[in-house]
């Protein structure tokens, strides 16, 4: 493995395509002799190796506003895998530090910053000294504030891209680039330039902990779970569990109109935001009653047989297929603005969902639709990247969009399709369905089998990248309207929506 390694960085080193697409010829035929640890690095080297490729085939700047690289996409899909791999905790915490940075890092140069600020803390929750997780850290936060229409949390999140960058100066600092003197020096400059610019004065009378979480204990439980998953609409939920950021405030920014237009976008966006908020309550009460194993009034007198394969039922276990569903459909909705926002004029009668607005067919072929060919605009970016996390099919059975960079994509579209047409059957966790052969006298070859615990865990990752998702759109309208205000000739009439209460 080391002797891989070290080809792979040389091939880095010398900008050699050709030697990284051999490394990936021997990456394959290590993959048919090793398990565990090493199947881990294995994926890791994979990952590697792409970059190298990605380097190499578009070190032109002149790409950098090209959104569909298959080679970035490896490199996700890798990286993911070796993430996901139930050996990854096995490796040492150097080696999961790196892979869960550059996870970090190609999620943020292709537009999905919120992401990628999680797994750079995932890496400093393992090594709070990792250099290179505080140096990628203090930068994505520095971008996201500037990515932000409001103006009060860009402050607050420029002040931690300030301490984090200027905590690089600690001698205590986990280095593994020899020129890492060179970094720390750019990065205190990069922190003293942020100071420079931004009046840090208005968080003096500011307590980012000094907000209710709510009168009973319910509430407050709730909140505090919805803190600690960082699953609010807000920026501030990115900066830590402090509960100031208890608070769903992000909507969109303010936009330009005709004055005849009625503003039925933000009505739009309000409704994609109640419907993730309440999934999100589903599927937090879902969670905390089934583990309590609670029943609820609603299931007494239910007659039900037991088919003794220990069948998780209950009005806790529909929340959460409930809250999935919600989700899931939450990113087609989205699809549906894109198509009005941005022009794209794609008839209903197309389906328009979360996979297809982003493409068009040109004499049979689908490629990128052409409004988004080198769009400079990250957010929005983004929001096709979380597109490749998914698997849907057309009308003739085709991948709407070829290749998906998410391991587990087709699990889920499983998952979504048994809950919305077929059977899905949720198990007590300690019940080994997966060992169940289909001979045995109590198998369901009907049912699509999977334990409460991966059905939790996977509505809690997909509602994340529905957060994610809601609040990249934000962010990419803000970036659209800043271009049109730059361009807009006449006179303007500012009008303010009341708040709903």
């Amino acid at each position: 493995m080391l002797v891989l390694a070290e080809f792979i960085d040389h091939a880095s080193d010398t900008s050699n395509s050709e030697q990284a697409k051999l490394a990936l010829k021997l990456c394959d035929e290590l993959a048919k002799r090793v398990q565990g640890t090493l199947k881990v690095e294995l994926y890791y080297f994979r990952a590697n190796a792409w970059s190298v490729i990605r380097h190499v085939k578009h070190k032109d700047e002149s790409t950098i506003w090209l959104w569909d690289q298959d080679e970035l996409l490896q490199e996700v899909y890798w990286l993911r895998s070796a993430i996901r791999s139930d050996d990854f905790g096995d490796l040492s915490e150097v080696r999961q530090c790196q892979i869960l940075v550059n996870t970090g890092n190609i999620l943020s140069h292709i537009g999905r910053l919120i992401e990628a600020i999680e797994y750079w803390q995932r890496a400093l929750n393992i090594l709070p000294n990792f250099g290179m997780a505080m140096v990628n850290l203090g930068l994505g936060y520095e971008t996201y504030a500037k990515m932000l229409y409001d103006q009060g949390h860009a402050v607050v999140i420029f002040k931690e891209a300030y301490d984090v960058l200027t905590g690089i100066s600690n001698q205590r600092i986990l280095w593994e680039d020899n020129e890492f003197e060179i970094i720390k020096k750019q990065m205190l400059g990069r922190a003293s330039q942020i100071a420079e610019h931004v009046d840090f004065s208005a968080l003096d009378n500011i307590s980012l902990d000094g907000f209710s979480l709510g009168k009973s204990k319910v509430e407050q439980n709730y909140r505090q779970w919805t803190l600690d998953n960082s699953l609010y609409i807000n920026p501030l939920n990115e900066i830590g569990t402090f509960s100031i950021a208890a608070q769903d405030v992000m909507h969109l920014p303010s936009m330009i109109t005709n004055i005849d237009e009625p503003p039925y976008l933000f009505g739009f966006y309000n409704q994609l935001k109640q419907e993730y908020v309440s999934a999100r309550y589903l599927l937090w009460e879902g969670i905390t009653e089934s583990e309590k194993y609670n029943k609820h009034f609603s299931d007494n007198d239910v007659y039900l047989l037991n088919t003794l394969d220990s069948t998780a039922y209950g009005l806790a276990i529909e929340q959460i297929k409930i809250a999935f569903r919600s989700t899931y459909s939450l990113f087609d909705k989205i699809a549906y603005f894109v198509n009005d926002y941005w022009g794209l004029k794609i008839p209903e009668a197309k389906k328009i969902n979360f996979q297809s607005v982003w493409v068009d067919t040109h004499k049979g072929v689908k490629q990128l639709r052409s409004e988004f060919m080198k769009y400079p605009n990250l957010s929005l970016r983004g929001l096709y990247w979380i597109s490749k996390d998914f698997i849907e099919q057309d009308n003739s059975n085709e991948l709407v969009l070829g290749k998906t960079m998410e391991p587990e994509a087709d699990k889920l579209r499983t998952i979504r399709n048994h809950l919305e047409h077929k059977y899905l059957k949720v198990h007590d966790n300690m019940w080994g369905y997966t060992d169940e052969k289909w001979g045995s006298f109590f198998s369901d070859q009907l049912a699509y089998h999977i334990s409460h615990e991966e059905l939790s865990q996977k509505t809690i990752r997909l509602i994340k990248m529905a957060r994610a998702a809601l609040m990249y759109l934000s962010m990419a309208v803000h970036q659209r309207e800043k271009m049109k205000a730059k361009e807009m000739s006449g006179i303007s009439i500012p009008f303010d929506l009341p708040k709903w209460e």
